[in-house]
């Protein structure tokens, strides 16, 4: 069975005199003490009669609790194909919001497990901004590209 594509939007904000980018940090037990390689771009599944930048905005405003930027030119980073074989597309925007206040949606899965108990978990259970140096080894191997991407775009 095929794996469904992800989009997602990696929101930026400059700040003198880098740029700075928003993460979220993995939620549920596995990514519970992680940090390296356990931060993501606000990102989610989507189905083949979605439009991959609706998806992107849907899924960024699941995962923070806030919508995104509604007047802002969104630039295409392109699509990586992540070790597990995802595709994931992902669109940065220039905007600002307070990592402090996210809400994010839940997942459920059986915890701890074979117990039969089922518990709910934050998709992302907080979000911090990143300069783009710092966001290296914060972020899913996966994404780097995204930033080096985004790096190259803002020169």
């Amino acid at each position: 069975m095929a794996r469904l594509p992800s989009a997602g939007l990696l929101l930026y904000r400059r700040t003198d005199p880098q740029v700075e980018v928003l993460l979220g940090h993995m939620g549920g037990p596995f990514w519970a003490k992680k940090d390296s390689g356990a931060w993501s771009i606000p990102k989610g599944e989507y189905a083949d009669d979605e439009d991959p930048l609706a998806a992107a905005r849907r899924e960024f405003e699941e995962e923070l609790g806030t919508a995104p930027p509604d007047d802002a030119a969104y630039q295409p980073l392109g699509d990586v194909r992540q070790r597990g074989g995802k595709v994931v597309t992902v669109w940065a925007v220039e905007g600002d919001l307070d990592a402090t206040t996210i809400v994010s949606n839940t997942f459920e899965m059986e915890w701890p497990p074979k117990s039969g108990r089922r518990q709910a978990f934050p998709e992302i259970d907080r979000a911090d901004w990143f300069d783009l140096a710092s966001a290296r080894p914060k972020v899913v191997g996966g994404q780097v590209e995204f930033l080096d991407r985004l790096s190259a775009k803002l020169g």
